[in-house]
């Protein structure tokens, strides 16, 4: 793959060629490999969330929020952007991913500067969680409905991008540089999410950054939700009670990766 051609590209110009021509595989893992435990604990707040069905049985105002854009998310208006984006947000603060106490905010739609190929270009996340100025997760959203596009390929950019970025931040105000990033990541199509863990090293940054071939392969660790009838997790998403309860479960224990 040293001889792919590589351009300086936005994030949601990358396709699976880019992820080639850095040296980068996805490889999916099984609940107890990505999570380190087989034990996913519904999060101890929120309850209405996992025990109504409908945003109108719930009295937790959160609740009643991320269940309501759920509906919205999932019955898109022709021709015009998906709720996606808002639901993810509401998700996030309501399973305490930003909060208050740890300083942690949320951003939609935030652009990375991206340095690629020795020029300039921009990435584009959907949703960020944010410490300050560096980014600890980033989400991007599955377009199939709009156009062909590949996910995984431009949430890869994104982590890349945020962690030059991060890098970049913290050389500004005198920190240290880390040498390696693993960076939480979560494509999202309608309700149904993937998670994924982005290993960010200084090697890939400086090929990425040149243009080049990176010797030592960079493997990202993904995990797809095993529902209870996965022949329909996309169109069912997180609208079924049994797909909720597993699925916020897995928000719950992914948030030991969104941190810096």
């Amino acid at each position: 793959m040293a001889t792919i051609i590589r351009n300086a590209k936005s994030s949601n110009d990358w396709t699976v060629n880019e992820l080639d021509a850095y040296n980068i595989s996805i490889v999916s893992e099984d609940c107890v490999t990505f999570f380190g435990t087989d034990i996913l604990p519904l999060p101890d707040h929120h309850h209405d969330l996992i025990n109504k069905l409908t945003a109108n049985e719930m009295e937790d105002d959160d609740s009643y929020l991320a269940a309501r854009y759920m509906d919205l998310a999932t019955n898109r208006v022709p021709d015009e952007e998906s709720a996606v984006v808002d639901f993810v947000m509401q998700l996030l603060h309501t399973m305490g991913y930003a909060t208050r106490a740890a300083h942690r905010d949320l951003r939609s739609r935030k652009a990375i500067d991206f340095f690629i190929c020795g020029e300039w270009k921009d990435a584009k996340a959907d949703v960020c969680v944010m410490d300050g100025y560096k980014v600890l997760l980033v989400v991007q959203e599955d377009k199939c409905h709009m156009q062909v596009v590949d996910p995984n390929a431009q949430l890869v950019a994104a982590a890349i991008a945020a962690v030059q970025n991060n890098n970049r931040m913290r050389s500004i105000v005198g920190s240290d540089v880390l040498d390696f990033k693993e960076m939480a990541g979560i494509v999202m199509i309608d309700t149904h999410p993937t998670f994924f863990k982005i290993p960010v090293t200084k090697e890939l940054i400086q090929a990425v950054q040149r243009g080049q071939f990176p010797s030592t392969p960079t493997v990202v660790s993904m995990h797809l939700p095993t529902l209870p009838r996965p022949a329909e997790c996309v169109r069912e998403g997180m609208r079924p009670l049994d797909n909720r309860r597993i699925i916020i479960a897995c928000f719950e224990v992914f948030k030991q990766f969104v941190k810096w």
